[in-house]
């Protein structure tokens, strides 16, 4: 399946969300790097999205032709920690290795830039086994500042990660 870059787009969450989302929220291995569980039925897909993306400050939705393949999540900090914000993202199995995450995480920083000026640094925790996303952050210019021994737990296991980061002012362009 070839995908055309250019018709991926970043969207808020809407509750018609539902069966898309529960199509990669509730597949272990695209979320088996997040700290949030698998969503396994429809109720708890409809209620995670009502609860927890569409009031989350900058939570978005991973689309092709508006249907729901992943998120992207920057979560701006507060008061003098105002100037950094945390990155994460999920894309489904099926659209692994395709640019997709690349592509997706370009357009949000751009666009997180805009909506919170005061932002000087983006940063992501990636944990030393997740290659796929180390390289995603490699192709958007993000810097691996160093390893984080022991630092996390996720899904039950103490991990190692690598904190990446890139300041505003060093953002690639959307291709």
């Amino acid at each position: 399946m070839e995908i055309i870059l250019t018709k991926i787009s970043i969207r808020p969450f809407k509750i018609t969300d539902v069966d898309d989302f529960i199509t990669w929220a509730g597949n272990d291995e695209v979320l088996q790097n997040l700290r949030w569980k698998t969503i396994s039925c429809k109720e708890e897909a409809l209620a995670y999205i009502k609860d927890v993306c569409i009031p989350h400050p900058w939570r978005r939705s991973i689309c092709i032709d508006d249907r729901s393949i992943g998120m992207i999540t920057i979560y701006p900090e507060s008061g003098d920690d105002r100037c950094r914000a945390h990155v994460g993202y999920a894309v489904s199995k099926e659209y692994w290795n395709k640019g997709i995450a690349t592509r997706a995480l370009k357009l949000a920083t751009n666009q997180v830039i805009k909506d919170y000026p005061e932002l000087v640094r983006l940063q992501a925790l990636v944990s030393v086994e997740n290659k796929a996303s180390q390289r995603v952050l490699e192709k958007c210019e993000f810097l691996n500042e160093r390893l984080l021994r022991k630092y996390a737990y996720v899904k039950g296991n103490l991990k190692d990660l690598f904190m990446f980061s890139i300041l505003s002012t060093e953002l690639p362009s959307i291709d």
